[in-house]
């Protein structure tokens, strides 16, 4: 620190979520409240990330931007997050810092698509000020290794004095020998490719990093399609019977984080909720034979066994996770969606001559 400074800390507690929509349009009246748990109003920064907005055909990912389902999410995120402002705005003013009198209307920093991956950040309008820098990288990953099919948004800014960085992946399908090693590969070459610049293609300022694992704190969400590496009858046995912590024994993603390989230093809260994926869609019900029975070629597919696709990892010191659930009344989607609550410390450092 600079003399004639001095530094104080403030937490702020940041809601990450993640969805993968699977290519569905959402109905006009699709209420967010739920998953954002607008009504607690406990909320200082909210990270959504979504995956698949629009279906992963060719026209979507070679031909123009489709700005318009992102535009439509958008919406409801605003209608969620701003339609209930009441007797919680005069509560959250006891909170110190980070809640000064008229925060309650959330306003929107910096969101970003590309092609089905999109990313909206929102942060309480008295907050704003203290969010400076923000800023985005696209890294595709998908067919050729490079087309956004699949890959990673990144956005990142500077909250105080304390640099963040959330990366929204999308990572390589399939529950085949070699597709985790596929996916790792994914993970490695976002990490690697994503810099962020400045406004006008300079670079940041010298303030700000330029490499995802160089800020402060780091949250990676998102579709990360691990699945269960496990003997295909004894994985239906444990479905039948719902015996989800049998079946996390096999998850590939928590082997990789016991293993320290491509995930070190990165951390998970403890999974307690059900599998994210896959549901026939408007159903609560797995899309998945759970009795047995040959399946081949494109059913095969259809009938991927139950797996966590949908994580939201982080790595930094000043990171404490609260919440970690899935949230199973949302049908629109073969995924459910996942939320976490951080509880985050800033450092503000200010001058000791005003």
């Amino acid at each position: 620190m600079q003399e004639g400074h001095s530094e104080t800390v403030v937490n702020y507690r940041v809601f990450v979520g993640t969805w993968n929509v699977g290519g569905e349009a959402p109905p006009d009246d699709l209420d967010l409240e739920d998953w954002l748990d607008t009504k607690a109003g406990s909320h200082d920064i909210y990270v959504l990330g979504f995956q698949e907005i629009v279906p992963l055909n060719a026209r979507s990912v070679l031909g123009p931007k489709q700005r318009s389902a992102a535009m439509k999410w958008q919406r409801l995120i605003e209608d969620a997050m701003n339609s209930r402002r009441s007797v919680q705005d005069g509560e959250d003013a006891t909170r110190g810092a980070a809640m000064d009198h008229g925060q309650g209307v959330f306003r929107c920093v910096v969101s970003k698509q590309m092609v089905g991956i999109f990313v909206s950040v929102w942060a309480r309008s008295g907050l704003r000020r203290h969010v400076r820098h923000p800023g985005v990288s696209a890294v595709g990953a998908g067919v050729l290794g490079r087309l956004g099919n699949k890959g990673a948004v990144s956005v990142r800014f500077l909250l105080h004095d304390t640099s963040f960085c959330f990366v929204c992946c999308h990572l390589a399908s399939g529950g085949e020998d070699g597709d985790a090693q596929r996916r790792n590969a994914d993970a490695a070459d976002i990490l690697s490719r994503t810099s962020f610049l400045y406004s006008g293609g300079a670079r940041a300022p010298g303030e700000m990093p330029k490499k995802i694992l160089d800020h402060d704190r780091v949250v990676l969400l998102g579709d990360l399609n691990y699945r269960i590496a496990m003997d295909d009858a004894e994985a239906r046995q444990l479905v039948r019977a719902r015996k989800w912590s049998m079946l996390l024994e096999s998850d590939e993603l928590l082997l990789e984080l016991s293993a320290g390989r491509q995930f070190d230093g990165w951390r998970e809260g403890h999974v307690t909720f059900a599998p994210t994926y896959k549901y026939h869609r408007n159903s609560d019900q797995f899309c998945w034979c759970a009795d047995g029975g040959a399946i081949a070629g494109r059913d095969k597919q259809r009938h991927r066994p139950p797996a966590w696709c949908d994580r939201i990892l982080w790595r930094g010191k000043g990171m404490r996770q609260i919440r970690y659930e899935r949230c199973g009344g949302y049908r629109l989607s073969d995924h459910r969606p996942v939320r976490a609550v951080f509880q985050a410390v800033c450092e503000v450092v200010e001058s000791k001559h005003g």
